[in-house]
């Protein structure tokens, strides 16, 4: 119904990911980031690079996700460029400072796939037991 939805775009390129097509997958996600102007994609292509061992474009992607274009902060964006690059301590202090700010739901920190390396550590587990939310 509605072709140009970047939503729905997220989702098909983390398809195209998991179905190892990393081409379409990149091209997906950055058309998702021109469509909404950067309020969706960033994180999803940052995450993408960093596990495809883009280190330096995950990297760049770290500047574009810290803040949108109207100055608002979403600290889940730079939590999943970091779990993507293995900086799982890192991660786990942006998707704290995310819950903090109820603007992070519970059920994306237990089902999101990009958060599947962060979920085993330690530090992650204690926020979560502190929080009341089981994994």
């Amino acid at each position: 119904m509605q072709p140009d939805y970047p939503p729905a775009h997220e989702l098909l390129g983390m398809v195209h990911k998991q179905e190892g097509r990393t081409n379409e997958a990149i091209a997906e996600l950055q058309r998702v980031i021109d469509l909404s102007g950067g309020m969706y994609g960033l994180g999803s292509l940052g995450h993408l690079y960093a596990r495809v061992g883009r280190r330096s474009n995950a990297q760049k992607m770290l500047l574009s996700v810290a803040e949108d274009a109207r100055g608002v902060t979403f600290p889940y964006r730079p939590a999943i460029v970091h779990a993507g690059l293995g900086e799982k301590e890192t991660a786990v202090d942006d998707l704290e400072r995310a819950y903090a700010e109820r603007s992070l739901p519970a059920p994306f920190l237990r089902f999101d796939r990009l958060l599947n390396n962060v979920r085993a550590e330690p530090r992650f587990q204690a926020f979560a037991r502190r929080n009341g939310l089981s994994f």
